[in-house]
């Protein structure tokens, strides 16, 4: 396959018989399925080639970890008088580098035990999160948010439950927490309600411990939703490029948020599957994992049809929406959706009104069909509101209706305190 990245037949012999030969053939394969650009797998390939003369001039072990060797070969390449090889971007050289040595580990050339060692969990919150699945079904995304908190608590305390008192528990909180927002601490107290629950139910603790963790001073729902106009919505969509295969994704993803209420988590774990194109309907996964049927409008399903034909590419995985540039893969997280979102919105020149872009067009569906005569049983049958109290919280948005329900302030006359009299 260096064929298809190398015309000259003297480079093509040089690359071949030179040091790892089969490896970069193999490489250059792998490269060529995940659809790297031309330009980039020949940088990739010349960074894996680099890497070989460097290593077997250095006559590193086998079994010195990826992450060791990516370390000394950017410590190399500071001082690099390697002959034959230009000064390239230090950045390009590591990361085709970090490409070739993964790759290596997966066709088993190196084993795992070339990988650094990820630091090992404590025991504790191992226990921790088999027993979080086991009673609550609980995900790994949430206990890896949970962990973050739970292994600094661990961290600070110690490894014995058993030791914990209400004070230094309620430090810790205050220590973690401070200078931050509410939904920082919000997540923090969380996770050790939930931890503690653990600890009592298995008997490692007192259980009159959990009361020492501070409640945080926020109530729910008290804040207004921040929306988008409808025109500010449309001109989101409409900055979308329809030339290019990322504008078509793009607008799919908006279309998706603004026309039906969806989360930036529902379009991350989309498949190909989910639409029914004959019936009309998406499935989507939700919050609590439950499949949901949402009607699919001819707008939303032309744009993701031009995506599938024109704007989609050639991948293994079935994920419907995939990143625009090689490797073509899923997205990483939800983030990836609100980053998205905010792109088109300083396109548009829209400003976005809170945290959250993805989430902000959720809102401007539920306050448009508010406006629109929307009854709340309706609203919450869209977003899949588990509570319709939920839903409520739009109520507060309307606020040309709840001035004509609003009722005067009653006049009250002021008291005046008269004056001490002169005896």
């Amino acid at each position: 396959m260096l064929a298809a990245y190398f015309v000259s037949p003297q480079r093509l012999q040089e690359l071949r018989d030179g040091r790892g030969g089969a490896l970069l053939e193999r490489f250059s394969q792998a490269l060529k399925e995940c659809g790297y650009a031309e330009i980039t797998a020949r940088r990739h390939i010349r960074a894996a080639e680099h890497l070989l003369y460097w290593s077997e001039a250095e006559r590193l072990p086998y079994d010195t970890p990826n992450e060791v060797i990516l370390r000394r070969f950017d410590e190399h390449l500071v001082r690099c008088r390697c002959p034959g090889y230009g000064h390239t971007h230090r950045f390009d050289l590591l990361n085709g580098g970090r490409l070739f040595l993964e790759h290596l580990r997966q066709i088993g050339v190196t084993n795992a035990s070339t990988v650094e060692p990820a630091t090992q969990p404590p025991a504790l919150f191992t226990s921790f999160c088999d027993w979080m699945r086991a009673q609550r079904g609980t995900t790994d995304i949430t206990l890896y948010n949970y962990g973050l908190v739970i292994r600094s608590l661990l961290a600070t305390l110690g490894e014995e439950p058993g030791k914990f008192d209400a004070q230094s528990v309620r430090q810790f909180v205050l220590s973690h927490t401070r200078d931050r927002g509410w939904a920082v601490a919000k997540r923090c107290t969380s996770a050790l309600h939930m931890f503690f629950r653990f600890l009592i139910a298995e008997g490692k603790c007192d259980s009159r411990l959990a009361a020492a963790i501070p409640v945080v001073a926020h109530w729910r729902l008290s804040a207004l939703p921040r929306y988008l106009p409808p025109e500010e919505v449309e001109r989101v969509i409409a900055s979308c490029s329809l030339t290019s295969p990322s504008g078509k994704r793009d607008r799919a993803i908006l279309l998706l948020l603004a026309r039906l209420g969806l989360r930036a988590g529902d379009i991350l774990v989309m498949r190909l599957g989910d639409v029914d194109w004959k019936g009309a309907w998406i499935s989507v996964r939700g919050k609590s994992r439950c499949l949901t049927k949402l009607p699919l409008t001819q707008e939303v399903r032309r744009a993701i049809v031009d995506y599938l034909k024109e704007g989609r590419p050639r991948a293994e995985t079935d994920i419907l929406f995939l990143r625009s540039r090689a490797p073509f893969r899923a997205f990483a997280s939800h983030a990836a959706i609100s980053v998205i979102v905010k792109r088109a919105m300083r396109r548009a020149g829209v400003t976005c009104p809170s945290r959250g872009a993805a989430h902000v067009l959720r809102h401007s569906v539920a306050t448009s069909m508010l406006r629109h005569g929307a009854s709340l049983q309706d609203i919450a049958a869209v977003l899949r509101h588990r509570s319709i109290e939920t839903t409520q919280l739009y109520a507060r948005v309307d606020i040309s209706m709840l001035k004509e329900i609003a009722q005067p302030w009653p006049e009250v006359q002021p008291c005046y305190l008269k004056p001490w009299s002169r005896i």
